[in-house]
């Protein structure tokens, strides 16, 4: 009962002919068990309070005799509100770089101290990464100590002669590495209180004072709005805007003043221009 992920994991192996589709079953069944099973923090969670999460494989190839798979994942993590059946996306991204070793009886075990797979290495890197960010929406930089352990997975599976892309400075501005860094790094800290912001003050504070937590949610763009001007390289504020687009224009379409919503549009749209038809919206 005191497991903290409420994880669903599902394995797309239709790119891939001619294989039995044991080990895609297996692999299905051992990562759900993993995320599921194992207790990740020394945190007491109640069943109600699990994070769910999604974890959806494409495998883009198999090579059996190396017992290797290239795939992609897609990763979403979501939190109630408070006071409502609303649920709102707390993390979203997509890992290209999704590549590891499995045979068809491995038992997956994660050990911290160990990073001897690639493949429990990523796992657990995201599990401790929506673990941090929920609490973050909890209470301010909540999940520092959690997120600090993703950072360390990240360090140690550097070392890994067989590491799979993904964990190394430079490689991509979107990998492992840098979603992590920059989510630690001083000049993102609107970014992590933005979290706490926007879901705790925010959302959160809709269903009590509809207002105060639009307000809330307008303080946090702001801070959104500071993490990218002290970090311009840093692509978490994008990402952000990308998976709030729709709830965002929820929000603000035929509410809130002129005013207001120009000021909005004006952040959002410095942000993240290629989403300025979901912007306007919201002016509306």
């Amino acid at each position: 009962m005191a497991q903290e992920l409420d994880a669903k994991v599902t394995i797309n192996h239709q790119q891939v002919q001619g294989t039995s589709t044991g080990v895609f079953e297996k692999l299905e069944a051992a990562l759900t068990q993993l995320l599921n099973e194992r207790q990740w923090t020394n945190m007491q969670f109640l069943q109600h309070e699990r994070i769910s999460c999604n974890f959806n494989i494409t495998v883009s190839k198999y090579v059996e005799a190396e017992n290797r798979f290239e795939c992609s994942l897609v990763i979403q993590s979501t939190r109630p509100v408070f006071n409502s059946n609303y649920t709102t996306v707390v993390f979203s991204t997509k890992d290209d770089n999704f590549n590891f070793t499995f045979q068809e009886f491995d038992q997956l075990e994660f050990r911290p101290e160990i990073i001897d797979n690639d493949l429990t290495a990523m796992v657990a890197f995201y599990a401790y990464l929506i673990i941090g960010l929920d609490m973050d929406t909890m209470s301010p930089k909540g999940g520092t100590e959690v997120l600090q352990t993703a950072q360390t997975i990240v360090s140690n599976a550097q070392s890994l002669t067989t590491s799979a892309k993904g964990w190394k400075a430079f490689d991509d501005n979107k990998n492992r590495h840098a979603i992590i860094n920059d989510y630690l790094d001083n000049g993102m800290e609107p970014f992590r209180q933005l979290h706490y912001t926007y879901y705790r003050e925010g959302l959160d504070a809709m269903a009590e004072n509809t207002e105060r937590g639009r307000v809330n949610i307008g303080k946090a763009l702001k801070q959104l709005k500071q993490a990218r001007d002290n970090k311009p390289m840093s692509l978490l504020p994008q990402m952000f805007t990308e998976y709030k687009r729709d709830e965002l224009v929820n929000i603000y379409q035929g509410k809130d003043t002129p005013k207001a919503k120009e000021e909005i549009y004006d952040i959002l749209s410095g942000i993240n221009a290629s989403q300025a038809s979901y912007w306007r919206k919201l002016k509306q």
